[in-house]
């Protein structure tokens, strides 16, 4: 029965290697705008979120050797898009605004090769600036862990719809930042 079991995980491992899984799209956590919310922000813009290239280590993960990757861009512009959208929903954002957030993503992995367990991974660089002048700068990290299992069938689909929750974890860690907060507040 072992010798099945192995055979049988073997050939799914094989098998996934051969596809590509896409991030599921972020959805804001509105607990943490709700409190952002209270802090009454000043109007911000969104600046580069590095790095761009498809290439580059932060922006290439796999799942058990099967491909992941936003629907479209980096890592890096799927972090960019998700601060853009809770800026949206805080109605704080304005690509004029004299205070920017720029950002590089240092980490980015989701790591499914456990036997129960899966791990996210994402450490990022960011800087808000007002007026051209860096106000606040700080590497903010997130970790987070999840069922998993020995099977690719499960474990990769599950790895691949725990990344937005690594998102919001990690802009979670930033907006409980007063640091950070303060850099934003008019």
């Amino acid at each position: 029965m072992t010798t099945r079991w192995a055979a049988l995980a073997s050939i799914t491992v094989l098998l996934t290697g051969c596809a590509s899984f896409v991030a599921p799209t972020y959805s804001p956590d509105y607990p943490s705008i709700d409190r952002l919310k209270a802090s009454q922000l000043g109007k911000v813009s969104v600046g580069v979120f590095q790095p761009r290239s498809a290439e580059a280590p932060v922006n290439r993960i796999t799942l058990r050797g099967a491909a992941f990757a936003p629907a479209s861009g980096t890592f890096a512009e799927y972090l960019e898009n998700a601060i853009r959208s809770d800026l949206t929903e805080l109605r704080v954002l304005d690509p004029n605004a004299g205070t920017r957030i720029d950002a590089t993503l240092l980490k980015n992995d989701i790591d499914v090769s456990g036997i129960n367990t899966g791990e996210g991974f994402m450490d990022v660089k960011l800087t808000v600036s007002k007026g051209g002048k860096a106000v606040h700068e700080k590497v903010y990290s997130a970790r987070t862990q999840f069922e998993s299992s020995l099977a690719a069938a499960v474990a990769v689909p599950k790895g691949q719809s725990e990344y937005p929750r690594l998102v919001r974890t990690l802009l979670q860690t930033i907006y409980a930042d007063p640091a950070f907060i303060a850099a934003v507040q008019p």
